[in-house]
């Protein structure tokens, strides 16, 4: 299986593209997951709450995008219960999924996000769609990329230029292909597993 996992840019980016992307995942059936940060859930609660009514996961991406592996377990920790706590007020929902901002994690960052109560996750193909390149680039990076398989981790982000336009033929794509994209709560293994040194899971002990 594959999926897509949006990101919520920081700001300045806004909201423009959601009922864009939401409209589009509603025509093909696709549930996806959305990592936000917290300054994002402040400016857009009411998008923060269409994204769930949905049927998407709401994922964490931190309260104010730093760079997790420069800080300390209190403020690792801080800036991961920062925005859950506003999550959980607004909408009820728990979150358990993070994504660590930049793709910057090391022991430090997964242990204190695994005392939150969270899963961290990384993706394993990246759009570039935040550099503008066009539709065709940020389709042809996903949908040809030689690291699609089973349980790739697909990175897209809410607010770049291209993104809400070449949506749909990722979607068709990736369909074409035989793949069914899912979210991160669908995907990974919570329990018995282990991780190889890719930050592949494995199933089993």
């Amino acid at each position: 299986m594959s999926f897509v996992t949006f990101r919520k840019l920081p700001l300045p980016w806004g909201n423009e593209d959601t009922p864009r992307i939401l409209e589009t995942l509603k025509k093909h059936n696709v549930k996806v997951t959305f990592f936000m940060t917290g300054g994002w859930v402040e400016s857009y609660p009411e998008d923060v709450r269409a994204i769930l009514a949905d049927g998407h996961d709401l994922g964490n991406h931190s309260e104010n995008h730093k760079n997790m592996s420069q800080l300390s377990d209190e403020q690792c920790q801080e800036e991961l219960m920062k925005v859950h706590t506003k999550v959980q007020e607004l909408t009820g929902y728990e979150m358990f999924l993070f994504r660590p901002p930049y793709g910057d994690y090391d022991n430090h960052v997964i242990t204190n996000a695994q005392k939150c109560g969270y899963y961290p996750i990384q993706w394993s193909i990246d759009s570039l769609d935040w550099k503008d390149y066009g539709v065709d680039d940020i389709v042809k990076r996903v949908v040809e990329s030689d690291k699609l398989n089973n349980g790739a981790i697909i990175l897209m982000h809410n607010g770049a230029k291209y993104t809400a336009d070449a949506l749909d033929a990722v979607i068709t794509g990736l369909q074409e292909k035989g793949y069914e994209l899912v979210p991160i709560s669908q995907l990974i293994y919570k329990d018995k597993y282990h991780m190889k040194a890719d930050g592949t899971q494995v199933s089993g002990e």
